[in-house]
């Protein structure tokens, strides 16, 4: 893949089954994929496995990739909802008293259609929110959260010092959080509840 490319034609390529737009999406976001499973999984091992599902996910459905939507958008959202079944089996595995409040996921595992319709809605309501965002704080958070980005590296992109990217990250994850929580219809408590821990700085 050339270097200078944009989003929307790095996934027209991957629609049309091109394996280097894949590895590059792959070497792009996976580190920041792994640390968004991670905060919700706290194994290092499931993380990877999870995060290679996600990847798995992302060619089975690359067909269906909306060119003018963010593919970091789509992973993390894709993320968000690999490591929710997961938490939902391990609960169910172990008879955790705290089960019924992962009802709204226990259908997905049969039930496809259900599954999709949850994930576009969530990856509707995410891309929504990043998009309100003030345009530097957009920048920061997408840099920081979706592509794995130091923040020294946002810093450098910038042009701000390290604290600063800091706050920007830390202001536009509570901007989010806000937007989202003022949405309660469009969410399960346990799908509001799991959304905003991704969102923790």
């Amino acid at each position: 893949m050339p270097i200078n490319f944009d989003n929307e034609q790095l996934t027209s390529a991957l629609k049309l089954g091109s394996e280097d737009a894949f590895a590059y999406i792959y070497n792009q976001y996976h580190q920041a994929i792994l640390k968004n499973i991670y905060r919700m999984v706290f194994d290092q091992h499931e993380a990877e496995d999870l995060l290679q599902e996600v990847f798995i996910a992302l060619w089975n459905n690359k067909h269906k990739l909306n060119p003018t939507h963010s593919v970091a958008g789509w992973l993390f959202t894709a993320s968000y909802f690999k490591a929710s079944l997961h938490l939902k089996k391990k609960l169910k595995k172990n008879i955790v008293p705290l089960l019924e409040e992962f009802n709204d996921f226990l259908s997905y595992e049969n039930d496809s259609t259900a599954y999709e319709e949850e994930f576009s809605q969530k990856l509707r309501i995410l891309n929504s929110a990043i998009e309100r965002l003030p345009h530097r704080k957009k920048l920061a958070f997408t840099l920081y959260r979706l592509e794995g980005k130091s923040y020294e590296e946002v810093a450098s992109q910038l042009s701000i010092s390290i604290e600063s990217a800091k706050d920007y990250v830390k202001s536009a994850s509570k901007l989010l959080k806000q937007d989202i929580q003022s949405q309660p219809y469009l969410l399960s408590s346990t799908g509001m509840g799991i959304l905003l821990l991704l969102l923790q700085v």
